[in-house]
């Protein structure tokens, strides 16, 4: 009997710990950026595999990248669990996008939402071609979850006025809703002043909950998207090129190039920047920039090709894979190429100018030169031939095999074609190229 107890205890108590409800908590403040895009994804996914009562995202932002803020509306709006948007204080711009994304709306006193007019870097309004993909973004995002779209709308163009509020009807003005306004027109569910009136609302008091912060890995890619880091990397990168090109073979230069462009294009991937197609042009550039180095001599239409080519993708990598590319990113983009190729050929000008002279460059470089009259030769000498006469040992087209003085060598012919067995003399030597012309 006492067995019989002790069994059902545990089954009980397994029941409860299995019972018990898990909510996965995103803090979205400061600006929205790219980084934050992969932090949120992350959060989502993990709470579905712990199949996880609902995800709090607490807003509390002035907006930030579009882009950013699309693509985590697309993983909010994706996710098979609950998702809470609990506004305190402010969701403007792109945080109102991200908050509507959520299936339940709450908002804390006196907090605001809207106010989502897509505006540049210096703060102007953007073209009508950006006000337009926003108004359908936040129209067809309201739609989803059972808002009103004009509202939605009225937030990106002043020129929608929401005419059955008339407190709301103003074609002067943005749309920006108080907590209170927000209530009125559906778009928040409820008020609460903390966290746990948010729990309590709903039958979530007693969830654990678990507060997901930004891992390592996702600061790294987020570090490296800096303007000024992914500058820093593209002018290593074709730094290292340059060098590769001016220098024989494969070096340590190129190899510090090739790994700074795979983590601009690898940053770039992960923030959704970077297309597939984009990094196979840049690694079918940089295979016909292999070939010309190793197996072409000299430098010709397949490096140039290849360059062409690896450049191009790094362009369109800065430029990023948003629907809409306006002009001022283009010639932003335009600009940190432009100021990473100039000053990696600066830099590599420096480094040809001044380095040889230092004791870095004589412990790199071998000082001393190896001559002919020391002894050092790459080919041998064979001027001795000149003047010598022989006989085709195969159909010369122009380049054939000789007999000359009972030893075989290669040679070619002065441009004409000489039959096998016909007599020949030796022209001329130019290192290990010997010429012939036919006797008589």
């Amino acid at each position: 009997m006492f067995s019989i107890l002790v069994l059902l205890t545990i089954f009980i108590a397994s029941s409860n710990a299995e019972e018990k409800k898990k909510v996965y908590l995103i803090d979205i403040s400061g600006d929205i950026d790219l980084g934050l895009a992969p932090y949120v994804q992350r959060v989502i996914n993990e709470a579905e595999e712990s199949k996880a009562s609902a995800v709090i995202l607490k807003v509390n932002t002035f907006g930030g990248r579009v882009d950013a803020a699309t693509q985590i509306r697309d993983a909010i709006i994706n996710s098979k669990v609950l998702t809470i948007a609990f506004i305190d204080k402010r969701a403007i711009s792109a945080g109102a996008l991200i908050s509507i994304a959520a299936k339940k709306i709450v908002m804390s006193p006196g907090s605001t939402i809207g106010a989502t007019t897509v505006v540049d870097q210096s703060g102007t309004k953007a073209t009508e071609k950006y006000q337009s993909y926003m108004r359908s973004e936040m129209r067809s995002t309201a739609e989803r979850n059972g808002r009103r779209p004009d509202i939605a709308e009225a937030m990106v163009d002043e020129r929608i006025v929401i005419k059955d509020f008339p407190e709301l009807d103003d074609s002067t003005k943005l749309l920006t809703l108080t907590t209170e306004e927000a209530l009125k027109v559906g778009y928040c569910d409820f008020v609460a002043s903390n966290l746990q009136e948010v729990l309590s609302h709903f039958n979530l008091k007693d969830a654990e909950v678990v507060s997901s912060e930004i891992n390592w890995a996702e600061k790294v890619v987020s570090f490296l998207h800096n303007p000024i880091i992914s500058g820093i990397l593209i002018m290593l990168g074709i730094l290292g090129l340059l060098t590769e090109i001016k220098t024989p073979g494969w070096g340590l230069a190129g190899t510090i190039g090739l790994i700074s462009l795979a983590l601009f294009f690898g940053a770039g991937y992960i923030l959704q920047l970077a297309n597939v197609w984009e990094i196979l042009v840049f690694i079918v550039g940089f295979v016909l920039l292999i070939i010309e180095i190793f197996f072409i001599p000299g430098f010709g239409f397949l490096g140039i090709l290849g360059i062409i080519m690896m450049i191009g993708a790094i362009f369109f990598g800065l430029i990023g894979d948003f629907p809409i590319i306006s002009e001022n990113e283009i010639s932003n983009a335009l600009i940190q190429l432009a100021a990473s190729l100039v000053a990696s050929i600066v830099f590599l000008f420096i480094l040809w100018r001044f380095l040889p002279g230092t004791p870095i460059w004589g412990r790199l470089i071998l000082a001393t030169s190896e001559n002919q009259k020391e002894g050092f030769v790459s080919n041998p000498d064979l001027s001795f031939l000149v003047g010598k006469r022989g006989k085709a040992l195969s159909l010369l087209r122009p380049a054939g095999i000789a007999i000359i003085e009972g030893k075989r060598y290669d040679v070619v012919s002065e441009g004409e074609f000489i039959q096998k067995d016909e007599e020949v003399e030796v022209t001329e030597v130019i290192g290990s190229k010997i010429i012939v012309k036919r006797l008589g």
